[in-house]
This record gives C-alpha cells, structure tokens and sequence, in this order.
C-alpha cells in the first residue's frame, strides 16, 4: 500500500494486506510492550542502566523518524490526537536521557544542574500517563463497541499503573504497575493497529 492510499483512506476496517503492512503501521504494537518489558527488567535489576540509556536513546531516534515519516497521515482525528502524543513524548523520553547522563556524570555541567531522579521519573511516569487521554479519544471515536472498549481500559491501565508504581512499596509491586501499564497500553495499540 503506498502512503498516498493509505491518507485518503477513510474507512475503519482494514483489508488483508498481509507482508505489506509496514514497520511503521506495526511498529508501535511491537515496540510498546518491548519498552514496558526492558523497564520491567531494568527495576528488577535484569536490565542494566547502560542498556536502559541506550533504549531511551533509540526510542528518541523512532519517535522523531517515527513522526517524521508520518506527519502528513497524522493530520486530523485519532491519527493527529496520536502524533500530538508522539510529540510530547519525545522530550519526555529524551529527558529519561538526561537523566541518565546527569547519573553517570558523562555531562558534567547537565550532572550539576539536573536531578537525575527526577528527569528519569519524568520519562518513566511520562509513558505511563501520555497515551492515555489518546486512549480515550481513539475508544470515543472508534464505533466498534468491543475495541472502544479495549481503548478505554488501556487508559484506565495506564493511570492505575501509575498509581499501583507510585505507591509500590518494593521492586515487584513497581512491575506489577509496569505490568498493568503495559498490557493496556499494548492491547490499546493493536485494537488501533486493527483500526487504522
């Protein structure tokens, strides 16, 4: 399918497409669970911090070409109420980056003048909120009753999540909100996937 076809198409259901269906369509349903996954490992200690920096640092590069790629599909309803997500979770996970150079010192000067905490809290409680008012755009919009509702509780997930993180008394209860966050949030991307 090329991208011209693809923006002038209005109708909700999506045909067959098969091996054609590109990165870029997909890619959101493949890279969101993976993301909630190295979090998950990274608070339980099976992750590395370098790793965690350098996913923060890949994540940044797809969301610019990601948005890039997409600026002119993601122009009005669901699609645009997405890009605006995508926009302001760059520098919530570019801020994940700073924080992790303030951590390490590689920046001296960004060590001296940011809170490394608080900038990696940024992009940790960032990712939890951000798609959930997208969430309840697409679940308003979407006229099938069985995935609206797949959208309404992935933005229910996302806030519970937070809630269940930001009250988690040890490691295993900040996964067991990770894990909320990301199931939702992974269920809600691929009923968009269906979508659009």
């Amino acid at each position: 399918m090329i991208p011209a076809a693809k923006a002038s198409r209005v109708s909700h259901a999506r045909s067959a497409d098969g091996p054609a269906l590109t990165l870029r369509e997909n890619g959101p349903a493949l890279l969101v669970p993976a993301a909630w996954g190295v979090a998950a490992g990274a608070v339980l200690g099976v992750v590395s911090p370098h790793a965690l920096f350098v996913a923060h640092v890949v994540m940044s590069a797809l969301l610019v070409a990601f948005v890039a790629a997409s600026w002119r599909d993601m122009v009005t309803g669901v699609l645009r109420a997405w890009k605006l997500v995508i926009l302001a979770g760059t520098p919530v996970t570019l801020a994940g980056v700073a924080g992790f150079l303030a951590r390490d010192g590689t920046v001296p000067a960004l060590a001296a003048a940011l809170p490394s905490d608080a900038a990696l809290a940024v992009a940790f409680y960032g990712w939890m909120l951000l798609p959930a008012p997208a969430f309840v755009y697409t679940g308003l919009r979407d006229s099938a009753v069985p995935r609206s509702t797949v959208h309404h509780v992935a933005a229910a997930c996302s806030l519970a999540g937070v809630g269940v993180a930001a009250l988690a008394p040890s490691a295993t209860d900040t996964v067991a909100g990770i894990a909320l966050v990301g199931v939702g949030q992974t269920a809600g991307i691929l009923a968009a996937t269906m979508l659009y």
